[in-house]
């Protein structure tokens, strides 16, 4: 069986089962591929004795990595029976079958008292989603130690990479060969944190622009598990699910738990390709942003040092540049003058603003922008009313607190009291101040989260249920308003959360620098729409390295644009500048958050490229990123794919800096005999064609460090 079967003008990700039917195990995956006509593919035969189901199974003869790890317990009269029923061995009750465009087989295990569905859906964009489902059908409790998906790779998929990261560096790649034995990697923060929970694996030097791949991830933002398991008898399968706690997950006679969505990619154009069917997913999800704003976040202007004149002021400078979206972040709310005190108590703070807020709105909407408010909902200090109220509403094992972080603690939102607590008291501040945007926090990781509600017992699982739910309770009653997820900068992005909200904020790491690293791997899993990039100050707070404008500028107009920067201390010639930048972003938006992101593979390691191409190859544009020192004067030659291979096309310099063609041409680090071309990277006259810029190139010379150009490409 093949599915999804139908002929599609662009590859698409399909899955070969083997043929089944009721009585039967459940069916092979015989093949993960990519293609637009499935007809090649079918009546694919056999070819193994081993076996490869979505559902790895020990009764079946495996001896890697099992998909449900758990058992049953039992109490009779005061005797208690463990480690029942550990391996089920599931027979389907049904031939896998198609309906509403999902593909659901379900099987029983009958001595093991359960029942399994396994959904497979397809995506806009063309990739798959799987998820698992468990029901305990007979008495007993059964104990859920883990229930992933497992997906097979090819044999020569034989690389992957993952994601590590810190704080302020977020979603760094790490490349591993495939081995045998198994390699787990779990995500126990209760969020994705800054690593992100995403694995690709492809072939052999898979890059950017080329590679098999097989892209999975799973769209949850609590505690995930992601493996890689190969011995001697089996290929390679990766395995992916939630990472449950002990006895997190406890299924009483007719309970069911259901795996999240595990997303799965497959694709024959590099990690490029995976990204590019991720983004198709998302600009048809019903949250995704028309249209994003320019954005001007305080934070990094004011701190907790908020004056209701002093954010006037600069109320009235954003306007004047040209930004549409003016938000107030932390130290609003009671008593919130440092980081150690206020989170839970959520009302203005008379002491800062007398007069609420509402005027401080009313002034935003006057000059035609948005009003943008900062919480951190999940959160509470013990320094503060709430907690002082309601200690026991915090996630803790029993007898003591998980030790601080922040100055802060969970609150527990699986606890219907602190659930509506905090739903009331947003609502309220959200109704009183005419809210457009919320830029929702969360700057802890859930250590020892348990709840009083079951004696301590771990809730991280329900906990993460809850925060969507919340968030989506409050967007039903508050429809016009956007949510951007932050989690000390980009610690809750994944396929999950993108579902709830219409941005993400990238990182707390403004120096561009570092931007450009985090930037692009981050765009492997989110549209660089929702990526919140801004302009920080001229020399950064987090590293205290200084740039140009236009290197800061250059770096964050491709996402999510805005500033974060006291542009009170901008000279005039930097904020005429700025006001070029937003001009230029408001003008260009509509096309580099609707056409197909492209990172360029370079041979010079000081140069990073990237940009957008059209998908009617009529236009790109490309940014020539000379990041650190070239070890070489022989400049880099850009290979633009996605381009019309018999079309002709035009080459120039784009954005503000193209405006003074002295701006360009000191860029170059050896004008006086390798300069930059005034027009553009061909000279003013010469065009070249698709198929010559996607094999050969463009040559740009070696260029000052910290230095953007931007590339317009336009056929003729």
């Amino acid at each position: 069986m093949l599915f999804p079967s139908i002929i599609t003008d662009s590859p698409i990700t399909r899955i070969i089962l083997d043929d089944a039917t009721a009585g039967d195990d459940l069916p092979d995956v015989l093949a993960v591929v990519s293609c637009t006509d499935p007809a090649a593919y079918h009546g694919l035969p056999r070819q193994t004795p081993r076996r490869t189901p979505l559902l790895a199974e020990h009764a079946l003869g495996l001896y890697g990595r099992p998909s449900l790890r758990g058992h049953r317990v039992i109490s009779d009269d005061g005797d208690v029976a463990t480690g029942l029923d550990w391996s089920p061995r599931f027979i389907l009750d049904h031939a896998p079958a198609v309906d509403g465009g999902r593909l659901s087989m379900t099987a029983h295990d009958v001595n093991a008292g359960l029942s399994l569905t396994t959904e497979i859906e397809p995506m806009v964009g063309g990739s798959l989603r799987i998820r698992h489902a468990l029901t305990n059908v007979c008495p007993g409790s059964y104990v859920v130690d883990g229930l992933e998906v497992c997906v097979p790779l090819r044999d020569d998929q034989n690389e992957f990479i993952d994601f590590t990261g810190r704080h302020e560096n977020e979603r760094q790649p790490q490349r591993h060969r495939v081995a045998d034995g198994t390699w787990v990697r779990e995500f126990r923060r209760g969020k994705p944190s800054f690593e992100g929970t995403a694995l690709i694996a492809g072939t052999e030097g898979f890059c950017f622009g080329s590679g098999s791949m097989l892209g999975v991830q799973p769209a949850w933002s609590g505690n995930t598990v992601l493996a890689v398991d190969r011995i001697t008898e089996d290929g390679t399968a990766v395995f992916a699910g939630e990472l449950l706690q002990p006895g997190e997950v406890v299924l009483t006679t007719g309970d069911t738990y259901t795996t999240p969505w595990i997303v799965i990619t497959a694709c024959n154009d590099g990690l490029d390709g995976v990204a590019h069917s991720l983004h198709a997913w998302e600009r048809s999800l019903p949250a995704h942003p028309a249209s994003q704003p320019v954005t001007l976040n305080v934070w990094e202007a004011l701190y907790f040092d908020q004056d209701p004149d002093v954010v006037l002021d600069l109320v009235g400078r954003a306007a004047r540049l040209g930004v549409e979206r003016f938000v107030l972040d932390d130290g609003w709310f009671h008593a919130r003058r440092t980081d150690t005190a206020g989170l839970g108590d959520w009302w203005v703070d008379p002491s800062v603003w007398p007069d609420g807020l509402k005027p401080l709105a009313d002034a935003i909407h006057d000059h035609g922008m948005q009003f943008g408010l900062w919480f951190e909902p999940e959160m509470v200090n013990p320094d503060s009313d709430l907690y002082r109220e309601h200690p026991d509403w915090v996630l803790q094992t029993t007898g003591r607190l998980p030790l601080p972080h922040r100055n802060q603690q969970v609150l527990d939102l699986t606890n219907p009291d602190a659930f509506a607590h905090v739903f009331e008291q947003i609502s309220a501040v959200l109704e009183e101040c005419g809210v457009d945007y919320v830029k929702w926090d969360h700057n802890r990781d859930l250590l020892e989260a348990g709840t009083n509600a079951r004696g301590g017992a771990p809730a991280v699982h329900e906990q993460t249920v809850a925060y969507y739910r919340l968030l989506d309770t409050l967007r039903g009653r508050f429809p016009n308003i956007q949510w951007e997820s932050c989690a000390s900068g980009g610690g809750r992005i994944d396929l999950g959360v993108i579902e709830h909200v219409e941005r993400v904020w990238t990182s707390d790491m403004t120096d561009a620098l570092s931007r450009q690293r985090i930037q692009r791997w981050t765009v492997q899993t989110v549209a660089p729409e929702y990526m919140g990039m801004h302009i920080s100050a001229t020399t950064s707070h987090q590293t205290g390295r200084t740039y140009t404008l236009d290197f800061r500028a250059a770096t964050a107009v491709f996402g999510s644009f805005g500033i974060e920067w006291d542009i009170r201390q901008a000279s005039e010639s930097d904020l005429a500048r700025i006001a070029q930048w937003i001009a230029w972003y408001k003008q260009e938006r509509d096309f580099l958050h609707s056409e197909r992101v492209v990172r360029l593979d370079v041979t010079d390691p000081g140069v990073m490229a990237h940009g957008v191409v059209a998908d009617d190859a009529s236009r790109a544009i490309i940014a020539h990123v000379q990041y650190e020192e070239s070890p070489s004067n022989r400049g880099v030659w850009l290979r633009v794919p996605g381009l019309d291979p018999k079309a002709r096309y035009r080459l120039r310099w784009a954005g503000p800096v193209a405006e003074d063609p002295e701006d360009v041409l000191r860029e170059a680090s050896r004008r006086d005999w390798d300069p930059l071309p005034e027009s553009g990277p061909l000279g003013p006259d010469a065009t070249i064609t698709g198929a010559a810029l996607g094999t050969i190139g463009v040559r740009i010379p070696r260029c000052h460090p910290e230095t953007i150009r931007l590339i317009e490409i336009v056929r003729v």
